[in-house]
């Protein structure tokens, strides 16, 4: 009798430790990670002469920051998403420990679970998640050293901002 609870209790622990598994790899392969671009940044020699020629020329709307684009999102076209597009000064300390004169920021769903599978692949991460009003950001490091900065946006929030501010969208 011992002998049969004895395999009984190993065959439930391996079937509970299979199920386990088979529960955690499929959150990592449910976990939607970049669902767009959320910014292009570059360092500039005159951030604000490269605002005012992409105005003049290209027609953007810019504010002190750069431009913000304007779009509905795929997943949910009655859904306004947003992406910034900035010029930095050359100076900036922002794009660090990367020595590159770009950055980009891609938007993410869920940046608490995003980051906890990074560290399980053992990806950079510079920094510590970081809230605000119009969404979360984190930077890590791709294989190549460039910084790149993650943001779960609150585009609600985000379109608040902006008009705060008086800023048009380019759409």
């Amino acid at each position: 009798m011992k002998k049969i609870f004895f395999a009984v209790c190993i065959l439930a622990a391996f079937l509970s430790g299979f199920a386990f598994k088979a529960v955690t790899e499929k959150e990592s392969d449910d976990l939607k990670r970049v669902t767009g671009i959320g910014g292009i940044f570059f360092k500039s020699k005159d951030p604000k002469k490269m605002r005012d020629w992409y105005k003049e020329h290209l027609g953007f709307e810019v504010n002190e920051y750069g431009s913000v684009f304007e779009w509905y999102q795929g997943t949910d076209n009655s859904k306004k998403g947003f992406s910034q597009w900035s010029p930095f000064s050359e100076k900036t300390k922002y794009f660090q420990p990367s020595e590159k004169d770009f950055m980009i920021n891609y938007r993410v769903q869920d940046l608490e679970k995003l980051v906890v599978q990074l560290k399980k692949e053992n990806v950079t991460i510079v920094d510590k998640i970081e809230t605000y009003e119009y969404g979360k950001f984190v930077h890590i490091m791709d294989l190549e050293g460039n910084k790149i900065e993650l943001w779960e946006p609150n585009d609600i929030e985000y379109e608040k901002l902006g008009q705060s501010m008086g800023s048009k969208t380019t759409k």
